[in-house]
């Protein structure tokens, strides 16, 4: 049977912050940070406290944050949270456009394995963009596929090393698919923001959930209980495989982190992969908190999310609630079917945490064959 590369064995950074001591402070990851917070108390403290820690907002890694202060860095805009009546249209969209997505892949190639990574993309593109904007079909499609050309430009852009070049081709691809973007959002009328800031907002609620949403088929393929919970697979998958595993905050003064000073300007990171992993908030034995179990959350003496896997604070995420609706509509369709990995996953550093690759066969009883 084939299984899920573990995450406590991978390197880089994944292996870095979760081999970071857990001594109740703030722990520097270099000489000069960043530093990790390794408490559930001092992450939201860091998360809810924009007066101290900044939102750096910059997607796009151009522009040079560190002489400017507070507000004034990263010009990000508060989102509100996405409503009802706005999630329960994403979700229409999003169970309709997984049912095609499946056709279409057995139209085109019948009897191969599905990649969750590919089979997810245009399903949840629409689904967000028809959530966020009351369009017509036509508009929301070609708004879903310029989100996805973006989140792809800027994929080479976000991985690199160093920041690419003003003229390189990677940053005049990026830039492109940007502006293609922004131009069709800038025709779209009754925009709940800026077409730039949209055009954030859509990217984000985008390439998130496809990763979630690979993770969590992920886990359920290599799973051989008979029945599971479809939220608590849902929960579980955002445990131990946060997509967003890491997010930043940039001091804009000198900060006392559990007895840690951390001087003005500097990273400091809140893990939800680590605070995941923190026996204090995980139900179950505690030695195996690294594996997947939803049924740890029958105990209800612990809270799901706890580990703030959306974030916290006045920059959670806006969309938290459709990504749930959407999770969960996944794992309700995998609970009729039986999900088998074709291949190892294994997994991708390269724009927070994917599996790559992701690829199942399904063995029906009763859904979609």
């Amino acid at each position: 049977m084939m299984h899920l590369d573990s995450v406590e064995s991978a390197g880089g950074r994944l292996g870095a912050v979760l081999s970071a001591p857990r001594s109740g402070a703030a722990v520097a990851l270099d000489r000069h940070g960043p530093w990790l917070v390794t408490t559930p108390v001092l992450a939201r403290r860091v998360l809810t406290e924009p007066g101290r820690f900044d939102f750096p907002g910059d997607v796009s890694r151009s522009g040079d944050l560190s002489s400017s202060r507070g507000e004034t860095r990263s010009g990000h805009v508060l989102f509100a949270p996405l409503t009802p009546d706005q999630v329960a249209r994403g979700v229409d969209v999003f169970s309709s456009e997984w049912d095609a997505a499946l056709r279409d892949h057995d139209s085109r190639a019948p009897g191969t394995a599905y990649d969750a990574m590919l089979l997810l993309r245009q399903p949840v593109a629409r689904s967000t963009v028809g959530a966020v904007l009351d369009t017509d079909v036509g508009t929301r499609d070609r708004v879903a596929d310029l989100t996805l050309g973006w989140i792809d430009a800027l994929a080479p852009v976000i991985s690199a090393h160093r920041p690419p070049g003003r003229w390189s081709r990677a940053r005049r691809r990026e830039r492109r698919a940007r502006f293609a973007l922004d131009d069709a959002l800038s025709a779209v009328t009754g925009l709940p923001a800026p077409s730039e800031q949209v055009a954030t907002m859509l990217a984000a609620g985008v390439q998130v959930p496809i990763a979630a949403g690979a993770w969590l088929l992920a886990w359920l393929a290599a799973d051989t209980s008979d029945s599971v919970d479809p939220v608590h697979a849902v929960w579980e998958t955002l445990r131990l495989t946060p997509p967003t595993w890491v997010t930043a905050r940039i001091t804009t003064e000198p900060v006392d982190l559990g007895g840690t000073e951390v001087p003005a300007g500097r990273v400091v990171l809140v893990s939800p992969l680590l605070l995941g992993r923190l026996t204090e908030l995980v139900p179950g034995d505690p030695e195996l908190v690294a594996g997947f179990d939803p049924a740890r959350w029958e105990d209800t003496t612990k809270r799901p999310g706890a580990w703030l896997p959306f974030g916290a604070g006045p920059h959670a995420c806006p969309g938290r609630t459709l990504g749930m609706a959407q999770l969960v509509h996944l794992a309700t369709w995998a609970g009729q079917h039986r999900l088998r990995l074709s291949e190892q996953v294994g997994i991708d550093q390269s724009r927070g945490i994917a599996p790559l690759p992701c690829r199942f066969t399904i063995d029906a009883w009763g859904g979609h064959a």
